[in-house]
């Protein structure tokens, strides 16, 4: 039997890493795969604008009025995994390649996910990282951090 194969946590933050590179953010590209208790992918999302909107009609560019930005129009890597979802996620997990806003970290909570594995904390001095944390801790949904960089061997049978 093979030993050098990837782990759980490597194959799942690769499908989220994969799922990254749909999107047309040009600062940001963000990932997410859901995977049910049975270690099954249920959702995968990526951030990017709504059904219907044009890619080349809406901004995206992250300074400057509101309205002349991406942020009132992009769907979050997680909110899409949820939409996207093709069953329950009562019990989930989340891996995704940075860690959720609050708007996101709040539908996590509410659609049931009990875990949040993440890659990269860029946002974690913010005050939206400290109220996502806050929620997490109130509504005992894990979370934690890890580097796909490094190879994890798995030696189960």
């Amino acid at each position: 039997m093979r030993k050098d194969y990837i782990s759980w946590d490597q194959y799942f933050m690769g499908v989220a890493k994969l799922s990254a590179l749909r999107s047309k953010d040009p600062s940001t590209q963000v990932g997410a795969c859901i995977i049910n208790q049975d270690k099954r992918i249920v959702g995968i999302g990526y951030n990017g604008l709504p059904h219907g909107c044009s890619d080349q009609e809406f901004p995206w560019g992250n300074e400057g009025e509101f309205t002349n930005t991406k942020y009132p129009y992009v769907v979050h890597a997680e909110a899409n995994a949820i939409l996207n979802a093709t069953n329950n996620l009562k019990g989930a997990s989340i891996y995704v390649t940075l860690f959720p806003c609050n708007e996101c970290t709040k539908l996590i909570i509410q659609s049931g996910i009990k875990e949040i594995v993440f890659e990269s904390n860029k946002y974690q001095n913010s005050k939206e990282h400290e109220a996502a944390i806050r929620m997490l801790k109130a509504s005992n949904v894990s979370y934690r951090q890890i580097e796909v960089g490094e190879l994890c061997y798995v030696n189960t049978p």
